[in-house]
């Protein structure tokens, strides 16, 4: 007898892919449906093609006054305030998620509890970083630490909604061995929970820090420090080869971060 299924036996197999086919054009229709009726095409304007001409051609030349300027509204200056609201709202976003996502775990806090604080989770997570922005520039005034604010909030969002994840799966066998032994609830947490979290921590909290510096680029737009302003200032006054200079500082600098955080994730694996 041969291996392969004769023709009669792929004949009778044949209609069954017909459910499947149905939804896969019932999906179709609705996605051309929803794009029908939210999305509208007026055609291009008189000008859109020359301006994106010259804009391509700000970004193959870009300004090295900006690049060389040294002072506080030179592109260095710009980029590393950038990162730094990125990596210490970071930091701090990761030092207020951890208890976060403990008490926020079934398998460690009480129930009443786990739903107060996922409760807070969701809400954190549910406003864009630009709310929290404008909401913290109004209220400490426009400048980068209003941006790490934002960051701080917006990490402590993701990662204790991680982190909860994480908790839940770790292995009970260590936690009820260390209950056995006479652990208090922190030599538990320090010794049974933590080392089989850390590596994944460390990978989220990487990820995370990648998000927030390219949301901090974004931030100078409602004043909340990093490069964003000046940016959509160069991009609205035309000035496209300053614009230029700046998405290549931003590339580079998310490229690099992108490097570093990869070399410590293989590290973590145990990867050359």
């Amino acid at each position: 007898m041969s291996a392969y299924p004769s023709i009669e036996q792929q004949y009778k197999k044949y209609p069954k892919t017909w459910v499947q086919f149905i939804i896969y054009a019932v999906a179709a229709f609705l996605v051309v449906a929803i794009w029908n009726y939210t999305v509208e095409f007026e055609g291009y304007t008189e000008r859109g093609f020359s301006i994106i001409g010259i804009a391509l051609k700000g970004l193959v030349t870009p300004s090295w006054a900006v690049i060389s300027d040294l002072s506080s509204s030179g592109l260095l200056y710009m980029l590393f305030e950038t990162f730094a609201i990125g990596f210490l709202g970071t930091i701090f976003g990761t030092i207020l998620a951890i208890p976060l996502a403990f008490i926020s775990s079934r398998n460690i806090a009480p129930r009443f509890v786990n739903l107060v604080c996922l409760t807070v989770i969701t809400v954190i997570r549910s406003f864009p970083s630009v709310m929290y922005g404008i909401m913290f520039v109004k209220t400490v005034g426009p400048g980068a630490f209003a941006g790490v604010l934002t960051m701080t909030i917006g990490s402590v969002g993701m990662l204790a909604k991680l982190l909860v994840e994480s908790v839940e799966d770790i292995d009970p066998g260590i936690v009820e061995a260390l209950d056995a032994a006479g652990c208090n609830g922190f030599e538990k947490v320090r010794y049974g929970i933590m080392p089989q979290l850390s590596s994944g921590i460390i990978s989220n909290v990487l990820y995370r820090l990648d998000i927030n510096v390219k949301n901090a680029s974004v931030l100078g737009l409602v004043g909340a420090g990093g490069i964003g302003a000046q940016l959509i200032f160069a991009i609205q006054d035309r000035r496209w080869s300053d614009a230029g200079a700046m998405l290549w500082g931003l590339v580079i600098l998310v490229l690099l971060i992108e490097v570093i955080s990869t070399r410590i994730r293989n590290a973590l694996a145990g990867k050359d």
